[in-house]
């Protein structure tokens, strides 16, 4: 895990009011991010991504569970910039997603969570644990509240509780490992292959835009843009792939247009959040496979290296030692 090695200035009283403030001004960005497209379901309105999920699991896995004060300040700037007036019920959405975030944060530690995502079993745990598990506990905070004020009816308790859980899920799935991976990036950038990757961002640029605002069902067709960004440029090709094509058809559906026209408001999120989920999580477990090979291969060839030098030794003789050939 990442903790708060190298640090230490973030350990003093300023430095960690600072970072606190910075993790809550995060968090509410894009929160306002998020709350840009909404969907209206059986009454209730969600978001199909809430970025400020992953924005505060990779907070906590950056900079350890001391920033969940910095969590639930960014939850509180959201709900003010919703409302004119604090409503006690506004404690229980602040406490369930903050809770969330920690909850992921505890569990993928608990299992020996790598924030280089370079193994499989770390990008199933950030799906199946960060993500899918963590995200039930804010999603059912959300709905049962709606339910419990009379603001929904409880036979629609499920439709909405679905659009909730995924959106937050959405927001781990695609938000936290890009974060991860800036933390990665170092200066300067190896630009070796940039016209394979220019020729990668125009093809995304043309045929996500118009496969996601097309009557005909074409939204397959991202799918193999989204395995040449993974074999190629693995976490930093896919999941900006995924997050643009996300995006995209997060528009085409608040608009009702494109694959998401003469649609029901619950089929549309429904095939909405379908469609984010699988991309996802193809996006992020295949990155995660290939990452893990290339790693493997990676060691293979300095133990073979590391072989060869030592027969060399034994059959030439080592010098130090007084050996001759």
């Amino acid at each position: 895990m990442a903790a708060v090695v190298g640090f230490d200035d973030l350990r003093r009283p300023a430095g960690y009011a600072l970072l606190t403030l910075a993790v809550a001004g995060c968090y509410f960005a894009a929160g306002r991010l998020g709350l840009l497209r909404e969907l209206v379901v059986e009454g209730a309105v969600f978001t199909p991504i809430y970025p400020p999920t992953g924005v505060a699991v990779a907070a906590l896995l950056i900079f350890g569970l001391r920033v969940w004060p910095g969590i639930a300040l960014g939850i509180l700037f959201v709900i003010m910039s919703l409302t004119s007036s604090l409503q006690p019920t506004a404690l229980v959405v602040l406490a369930g997603n903050t809770v969330a975030p920690v909850c992921a944060y505890l569990m993928l530690r608990r299992v020996g969570f790598r924030t280089d995502l370079g193994r499989l079993r770390d990008g199933l745990a950030l799906v199946f644990l960060g993500a899918l598990t963590a995200m039930l506990i804010s999603a059912s905070c959300g709905a049962v509240l709606l339910v419990v004020t009379d603001k929904l009816a409880a036979h629609s308790f499920w439709p909405v509780w679905l659009g909730w859980w995924v959106g937050d899920a959405m927001g781990v799935l695609i938000v936290t490992p890009l974060l991860l991976m800036l933390r990665t990036v170092s200066l300067p950038l190896d630009l070796h292959r940039w016209k394979e990757a220019l020729l990668l961002v125009v093809t995304i640029a043309v045929i996500v835009p118009l496969v996601t605002h097309s009557h005909v069902s074409l939204l397959f067709l991202i799918y193999p843009l989204l395995i040449w960004a993974a074999l190629r440029f693995r976490f930093a090709g896919s999941m900006l792939c995924a997050l643009f094509a996300s995006v995209m058809a997060t528009i085409a559906a608040t608009r009702e247009s494109g694959p998401f026209a003469d649609l029901t408001h619950v089929e549309v999120m429904v095939k909405l959040q379908a469609f984010n989920g699988t991309m996802a999580l193809t996006a992020l477990l295949l990155s995660s496979v290939i990452t893990e090979q290339r790693n493997t291969r990676i060691s293979v060839e300095q133990a073979c290296q590391e072989l060869a030098e030592v027969l060399e030794h034994l059959t030439a003789g080592d010098p130090r030692q007084g050996g001759r050939p």
